[in-house]
C-alpha cells in the first residue's frame, strides 16, 4: 500500500518552489524588470535623478525665478508672461524639485497636457495625465471604461504618494470624481502572508466596482477560480493573481493577460476603486435610490421616479447597470474634483486665455447635453451633479497658491493678481540629427557664455553625440550633477518637445527630435509580442456550432458529458451526426476535431452520415486536389528561383536618414518585415513576398522603404494601385515622404492631364523618373521603364486574374512586393510559407487614443447627439447602413436628424467614377456625415473622421465591425464607435449571440480573437484562389491546411512525419477535468484543447505548469490526461495505431510486424506477449494484479522504440 506521507504544510512548500523554479526558468528579465519597478516604487521616486540638471541650477540663480518660487509661499494667483510652452515646462520641473510639492498643471485641452507631461517624464518627474471622460448618462448595453480607468490610475497613484505631477485639460479638473475618503475607504494592500478572509475580499472589490467574470481580460474585473482571484485594477500595468492557503494569502504574481500565465512576483498589490461612482452591491444601491426618491416632493418626486425606473428593475433583478454616472450627486452628498486629492500643490494654469475659450465651448456642449435629457426625462435636478463651472476655477485660483501663465500680456479680469512676473525667453527649435546644424545653434550661444543642455533621446545617442562634440573641440559632460560654467554643453538622454534659451538665466536646453520608441513603451510593446500561437478554435466552441471531425465528418457539437464506461470516468463531446446517429469523442482525442465554419449560411450545412462512404470520398477528393496544388507552387517557385534578378547594395546612410524621418514611432512588425524586405532585395534572384496586414497597420511605409532602397540602388520603382484614388493618396504621401531626397516621383492615373502624363512616360523611359505611382494604366503597352527594379502592388487582392498575369510576363525578373488587406491566418502562412514569402503585420501602429465603444438599442435621439458633437469639434461622420435599396431615405433622415449638416452617400453599386469625387469631398471635409455601406471597410484613410454610427451591428461579423471600427480613432483625437440594434419582435439567435460577443467586444480583450477567428476563414479564400476555396468548404478550414501541408511535405519529398490524430487509445483510466478544478465551461474546453495538443514531453510538463499556474494542483483524472495524450504521441511514433483494453489485456494495433519486434517484445516481457497476424496484426498484453495499464503500455512502447532503432543486421545474400 501507498501512503501520502507529505503534510499539507510540505506540500505548500513543494508548490511555492516548483512556481518559483518555473516562473525563473521563463524569464528571469521580466522579473528583474518587475522588482527594478517595485524598489523605485517603494523608495516613492521612480528614477528620480539625484541633483539637478545644470539649467536648473542656472535658473534657481535668477532673481526671477526667486520671485516665482516665493509667490507659492502664499495662497492666491500671481501671472507669469514670456515664457514659451517648452520653457514653462523646464521652470515647472524645476519648481517641482525645489519646493517637493505636487504640481498641477491645468491645460486648455488633452493634447497640451500630454505634451506637458511627456516633457515632465523626460526631465525625471513622475507625471500622468488626469483626462477627462464622457459621464455615461443614458442607458446602454455595454461600454468601454478605458478613460474612467486612466482617471482612477491617477487617483491611485496620487493616494500612494507615486506622483510628483498630473497634468489636466481644464474640463477633466471641472467634472465630479470619487470624494478622497471614499477612494481611500476602497482601497486596499495585499501583501503575501497576510490573513484576508476570500469572501471578504469578493464583497470588497464588487463593493469598489469591480466585475466578476469567468476570466480576467481587462482592467476593472476580477475573477475567482479555487484558491485562486485574478484582479485586474485600473492602475496596474499587468493583472496580478493572488493565490491563498486558507485565509491566508500565499503568494501575489502578475500575470500575462493573453496567455493568463504568471511571469513575475509581487511584493505588494494596491487594489483601488475600479469606479467613479461607487454603491456596493445591488441592493445597496437601490436602496440609496429609494431613499433619494422619498426625499423628494411633488412634482421633483415623480420626475426622479421616471428617471429611476428602469435603473430600479434591472437593480432588483441583481443586475448592476451599465450607466450609473447620474447618481453622483446622490452617492455623494459633497461633490469632489482632482484638486480635493491633493494637498497644497503647485497649482499652475496654462494659458489662462485658452483654458476660458475651450471651457466656454465644453460648457456650451454639456448644457445642450443637459437640456436634452432633462426634456426627455432621462435627469431630473437632483441627477444633474456633474460638473462644476469656470467660476469655481476661479475661485480654486484665489484658495490654492496658483501660478497663471501666458505667453504674452493678456486681460485676467477674474482673478484678483497679487503679482505679475514677466520673464523673457525663446522656443529653440528642435535639432534634426546632423551635426552641423546643432553647432550652426550651438556657436552663437557659447560665445555668449551660455552653459547649454542637450536632451539626445537615447543613452547611445548620448554617447555618440558627446564624442562627435568632444572631437570638435567643445567641453562636454555627461554627468547630471556637473557645476555650471560658462560655454559648457552638457548631454542627458530623453526628448522634450522643444527646447528653450533663458537669456536671463545664461542657460539654454535643446532637445532633438523623437526617433522610434522610448525604452519603457518598447519593452513593453515586446511583453506584449509573445503572443503564443493564439488559442485555436475550439476555445470558443458552443453546443449548436459544427465541427469536423477528421474521421466522421462534418457533425453538431451538443455539449460535454461524463460517462462511465468499463469501470473508468472520462468526459466525451457529444457530436450528432445526420439522422439520430450521434459520436462519443473523448476529449482525449479532440485534436480529431475542427471547428467547422459555414461559408456563408448556416441553415445550408449538412451534416455527414456516420458510417458513410461519402466522407471519405469527399477527403479523397481533397487529398487529390491539395496534392495537385503543391506540386504547381512548388514548379513555380523552382521556376522564379533560377529567373536571374538584381542584389541591391546594403542600406546605405541616406536610407537611414530616410527612415528616421518617419514621424511615427514604428511597431516592431513593421521593423521585421522590412529587414525581411531587404534581405530579399539583397539576394541574387528576384523577391516575391507578399505582405498582409490589417487595414491602417503601416504597409504603405514598410513599401516606401523598399521603394526607397531601389532608389538608392539605382533602379526605378513602380507602385500599382488599385483605384485612381489609392494612387492619388499614395502619391501625395510619396511626395512628402520623399521631399528632402532628390527623387523624382511621377503618377499615372485619370488625375493627370495627357501632357503630364506624356512628360512621365519620357521620364521613365530616359530613367529621369524614379518612382511611379499609377492604376493598371501601369500595364499599357506605352509604358516602357529604363531600368525597373522593383514593382510593388498595393490591395493585391483587388485585382483581377489577367492583371496578375500581365504583371507576372511584364515584369520577369524583377523584384515583386505585393500588400493585401486580408490578413492571412498563420496556419495557412505556415503551410505556404515554402513557397511564396510571406511578411505579416498585426500589431496596429501605436494608437494615442482608445475608441470608446457604445453597445444600444437604435435611438434617433442620441445618435443625432452623438453627430452634433462631432461636427461640434469639427470632425466628420462615418454612418453606416449597409442596404443599398433604401440608403437614400436614410441619408434623407440623417439631415434631417442634424439639420445644415452636409451628409454624402458612398456604397458599392457606385462605380469608380461616381465614387472618386465623394472620397475627395470627404478629404477636402466638404461632406460631414458620410452615410455608406461596408464598402469603407476597403476605402482610403480619413483622419478627420471620428465618430463611426453602425445600425444593425447585430447583422454583421464581428471581424467585419473589428475592421471597420479600425477606420476611427487613427489620429490623435478621442474616438466614438455607436454599434446599435432593433429589437425587433425577435432577435435571431444568431443575432443574440452575436450582440452578447458585441458587448463583451467593447472591453476588447476577448473580441479581438473571435474576430481574427473569423477572419481566417474569409481571408483564405482570395489567396488559395477559387477551385481550392471549393475544395476548402468541403473539408473545413483547420482540416484542410493541415492536409495541405502534408501534401507539401511529400512533394518535397520531406518525410511525413506520423501524427499523432492517427492513433486511438481507449484505457480504463479516469481521465477528465472535473469541475472543482475548472468551473467553467470554455476553460475546460480550452484545457483539453492544449492537452491534446502535446507533442513533447517538454510540452506536457508547460501545460502542466501552466495549468498549476492557473488553476492550483491538479488532481490525478488531469494528471492522466495528460499522459494519455504523451503516449498517444509514443505509440504513432512507433506504428501502433489503436489501443484497446478488454478486461484485463491490452490490444495494440500495429501497421506492420516484423519478426525481429516480436522476438525482442518476447525477450523484454518473458513471454507475456503474444503477437496476431494477419490482414489486421495486433500485440496482446496481460495485465499482472496490481499493474496500472498506462504505466504498461508506456513501457511497451518504450521497448518497441528501443527495438526500432537498433541498428538492422545484413542480410545474407542468398
Amino acid at each position: 500500500m501507498h501512503f501520502d506521507v507529505t503534510t499539507p504544510l510540505v506540500k505548500k512548500q513543494q508548490r511555492k518552489a516548483r512556481r518559483l523554479f518555473s516562473a525563473a526558468n521563463k524569464n528571469n528579465h521580466s522579473s528583474a524588470i518587475a522588482k527594478a519597478n517595485a524598489a523605485a516604487i517603494s523608495n516613492g521616486h521612480p528614477n528620480r535623478k539625484g541633483g539637478f540638471s545644470m539649467y536648473e541650477a542656472l535658473l534657481k540663480a535668477t532673481q526671477e525665478y526667486q520671485k516665482i518660487a516665493a509667490s507659492f509661499g502664499t495662497p492666491g494667483p500671481a501671472a507669469l508672461f514670456g515664457l514659451p510652452p517648452a520653457g514653462r515646462a523646464l521652470l515647472y520641473a524645476a519648481l517641482q524639485k525645489d519646493l517637493d510639492r505636487v504640481l498641477c498643471i491645468v491645460t486648455p485641452g488633452e493634447a497640451e497636457a500630454t505634451h506637458f507631461a511627456d516633457d515632465l517624464k523626460a526631465l525625471g518627474l513622475a507625471a500622468a495625465v488626469f483626462p477627462p471622460r464622457d459621464f455615461m448618462l443614458r442607458p446602454v448595453e455595454g461600454a468601454g471604461r478605458e478613460y474612467e480607468y486612466r482617471r482612477l490610475s491617477v487617483l491611485g497613484a496620487l493616494a500612494g504618494g507615486r506622483l510628483q505631477a498630473v497634468c489636466v485639460p481644464a474640463e477633466a479638473l471641472l467634472q465630479y470624481t470619487v470624494p478622497r475618503d471614499e477612494f481611500l475607504k476602497n482601497t486596499l494592500t495585499l501583501k503575501p502572508g497576510m490573513v484576508y478572509n476570500r469572501e471578504a475580499l469578493v464583497a470588497r472589490l464588487f463593493a469598489a466596482g469591480y466585475v466578476r467574470r469567468s476570466q480576467v481580460d481587462g482592467p476593472g474585473q476580477f475573477s475567482v477560480r479555487g484558491d485562486i482571484v485574478d484582479i485586474y485594477a485600473p492602475d496596474m500595468h499587468q493583472p496580478a493573481r493572488v493565490e491563498y492557503w486558507d485565509d491566508e494569502i500565499d503568494s501575489l504574481a502578475s500575470f500575462d493577460l493573453l496567455t493568463q500565465r504568471r511571469d513575475g512576483s509581487l511584493e505588494k498589490i494596491y487594489l483601488s476603486p475600479a469606479r467613479e461612482v461607487l454603491f456596493g452591491s445591488t441592493a445597496e444601491t437601490a436602496e440609496a435610490l429609494r431613499g433619494a426618491i422619498k426625499k423628494a416632493r411633488g412634482k421633483k418626486r415623480t420626475a426622479m421616479e421616471k428617471a429611476t425606473e428602469a435603473d430600479l428593475a434591472q437593480l432588483d433583478s441583481g443586475l448592476m447597470p451599465e450607466a450609473m454616472d447620474k447618481y453622483y450627486g446622490i452617492r455623494y452628498p459633497q461633490p469632489a474634483t482632482l484638486l480635493d486629492h491633493l494637498d497644497n500643490p503647485i497649482f499652475v494654469l496654462d494659458e489662462v486665455g485658452g483654458i476660458r475659450d475651450a471651457q466656454k465651448a465644453t460648457e456650451y456642449r454639456r448644457g445642450e447635453e443637459l437640456t436634452g435629457l432633462l426634456e426627455e426625462g432621462v435627469l431630473c435636478p437632483g441627477l444633474d451633479v456633474l460638473y462644476q463651472t469656470m467660476d469655481d476655477l476661479a475661485i480654486a485660483a484665489q484658495k490654492q497658491s496658483t501660478l497663471l501663465c501666458e505667453n504674452f500680456l493678456r486681460g485676467m479680469n477674474e482673478f484678483k493678481l497679487k503679482d505679475l512676473i514677466n520673464v523673457e525667453a525663446f522656443a529653440a527649435p528642435n535639432w534634426g540629427g546632423d551635426l552641423a546644424s546643432l553647432r550652426e545653434d550651438l556657436d552663437p550661444l557659447i560665445a555668449q557664455g551660455y552653459a547649454v543642455t542637450l536632451f539626445s533621446g537615447t543613452p547611445k545617442g548620448a554617447a555618440a553625440l558627446t564624442r562627435d562634440l568632444t572631437d570638435k573641440g567643445y567641453s562636454v559632460s555627461m554627468s547630471r550633477d556637473v557645476r555650471p560654467a560658462k560655454g559648457i554643453v552638457q548631454v542627458l538622454p530623453g526628448h522634450l518637445t522643444a527646447g528653450c534659451t533663458f537669456p536671463f538665466a545664461h542657460a539654454a536646453v535643446i532637445s532633438s527630435r523623437r526617433h522610434g520608441l522610448d525604452e519603457e513603451a518598447a519593452a513593453e510593446n515586446k511583453k506584449r509580442k509573445k503572443n503564443k500561437n493564439a488559442l485555436s478554435s475550439l476555445s470558443d466552441i458552443k453546443p449548436g456550432d459544427y465541427v469536423v471531425h477528421q474521421s466522421h465528418g462534418i457533425g453538431m457539437y451538443a455539449g460535454i458529458q461524463r460517462l462511465e464506461v468499463q469501470g473508468a470516468i472520462k468526459d466525451y463531446l457529444k457530436i450528432q451526426y445526420s439522422g439520430s446517429d450521434v459520436l462519443y469523442v473523448p476529449v482525449t482525442q479532440l485534436d480529431l476535431l475542427s471547428r467547422y465554419t459555414a461559408p456563408g449560411d448556416e441553415e445550408k450545412v449538412k451534416l455527414a452520415k456516420l458510417g458513410g462512404t461519402e466522407w471519405q470520398r469527399t477527403r479523397a477528393k481533397v487529398k487529390k486536389a491539395t496534392e495537385e496544388m503543391a506540386q504547381e507552387l512548388i514548379e513555380l517557385y523552382a521556376r522564379r528561383r533560377q529567373a536571374q534578378g538584381y542584389a541591391f547594395p546594403p542600406d546605405g546612410d541616406w536610407q537611414n536618414d530616410f527612415e528616421t524621418r518617419f514621424e511615427y514611432d514604428e511597431t516592431d512588425d513593421q521593423l521585421h518585415a522590412t529587414a525581411e524586405i531587404k534581405q530579399d532585395m539583397e539576394k541574387p534572384y528576384p523577391m516575391d513576398r507578399l505582405l498582409c496586414g490589417d487595414v491602417g497597420v503601416g504597409k504603405t511605409e514598410v513599401a516606401l522603404r523598399a521603394a526607397f532602397k531601389c532608389v538608392m540602388g539605382g533602379k526605378q520603382c513602380a507602385l500599382l494601385a488599385p483605384t485612381t484614388l489609392l494612387a492619388w493618396q499614395h502619391y501625395n504621401t510619396l511626395l512628402s515622404r520623399m521631399e528632402a531626397f532628390p527623387v523624382k516621383v511621377g503618377m499615372l492615373s485619370r488625375f493627370r492631364t495627357a501632357k503630364q502624363q506624356k512628360e512621365t512616360l519620357r521620364g521613365l523611359q530616359s530613367g529621369s523618373v524614379d518612382i511611379v505611382v499609377g492604376t493598371h494604366r501601369l500595364l499599357s503597352k506605352d509604358v516602357r521603364f529604363h531600368d525597373l527594379g522593383l514593382v510593388i502592388i498595393d490591395e493585391e487582392q483587388r485585382f483581377g486574374v489577367k492583371h496578375k498575369e500581365k504583371l507576372k510576363e511584364n515584369f520577369i525578373g524583377v523584384d515583386m512586393l505585393t500588400l493585401s488587406a486580408t490578413p492571412i491566418p498563420r496556419t495557412l502562412n505556415m503551410a505556404m510559407s515554402g513557397i511564396r514569402d510571406l511578411s505579416t503585420i498585426e500589431q496596429p501602429p501605436i494608437e494615442r487614443q482608445p475608441v470608446e465603444t457604445f453597445v444600444l438599442e437604435y435611438n434617433d435621439v442620441i445618435l443625432a447627439e452623438a453627430m452634433k458633437k462631432e461636427l461640434a469639434r469639427g470632425g466628420q461622420v462615418y454612418y453606416l447602413h449597409n442596404r443599398v435599396d433604401n440608403i437614400e431615405s436614410t441619408a434623407a433622415h440623417v439631415s434631417q436628424l442634424v439639420p445644415g449638416a452636409r451628409v454624402g452617400i458612398a456604397h458599392g453599386k457606385m462605380t469608380e467614377e461616381e465614387l472618386n469625387p465623394v472620397w475627395q469631398h470627404l478629404l477636402n471635409g466638404e461632406i460631414d456625415i458620410l452615410v455608406c455601406t461596408t464598402l469603407i471597410e476597403t476605402g482610403i484613410d480619413v483622419r478627420n473622421c471620428n465618430t463611426l454610427i453602425i445600425e444593425d451591428a447585430d447583422r454583421m461579423g464581428l471581424a467585419q465591425l473589428y475592421q471597420i471600427r479600425g477606420r476611427v480613432g487613427r489620429s490623435g483625437r478621442k474616438a466614438y464607435a455607436y454599434f446599435t440594434f432593433r429589437r425587433d419582435k425577435t432577435l435571431t439567435d444568431i443575432a443574440q449571440k452575436r450582440l452578447s460577443a458585441i458587448r463583451e467586444f467593447t472591453a476588447f480583450g476577448s473580441g479581438f480573437r473571435i474576430a481574427m477567428r473569423d477572419l481566417q476563414i474569409r481571408g483564405a479564400g482570395s489567396l488559395l484562389g477559387h477551385s481550392q476555396h471549393g475544395h476548402m468548404e468541403a473539408v473545413g478550414y483547420d482540416l484542410y491546411v493541415k492536409m495541405l501541408g502534408q501534401a507539401i511535405a511529400r512533394a518535397k519529398g520531406e518525410p511525413v512525419q506520423r501524427d499523432k490524430s492517427e492513433c486511438l487509445i481507449d484505457l480504463r483510466v479516469d481521465a477528465y477535468i472535473p469541475e472543482t478544478y475548472i468551473a467553467d465551461g470554455p476553460g475546460r474546453i480550452e484545457a483539453y484543447k492544449r492537452i491534446a495538443a502535446i507533442q513533447t514531453p517538454e510540452d506536457a510538463a508547460d501545460v502542466l505548469d501552466e495549468l498549476i499556474d492557473r488553476y492550483g494542483d491538479p488532481p490525478p483524472s488531469v494528471s492522466d490526461l495528460v499522459n494519455v495524450s504523451l503516449v498517444r504521441v509514443q505509440a504513432a511514433a512507433v506504428g501502433v495505431y489503436e489501443v484497446t483494453q478488454k478486461k484485463d489485456t491490452l490490444l495494440l494495433q500495429v501497421e506492420e510486424l516484423d519478426l525481429g519486434m516480436i522476438r525482442g517484445l518476447l525477450i523484454a516481457f518473458n513471454g507475456r506477449v503474444t503477437a496476431g497476424a494477419g490482414a489486421k496484426p495486433y500485440l496482446s498484453v496481460t495485465l499482472q494484479p496490481d499493474e496500472k495499464p498506462l504505466e504498461l503500455l508506456q513501457r511497451i512502447l518504450k521497448a518497441m522504440g528501443e527495438i526500432l532503432n537498433e541498428p538492422k543486421p545484413v542480410k545474407n545474400q542468398k
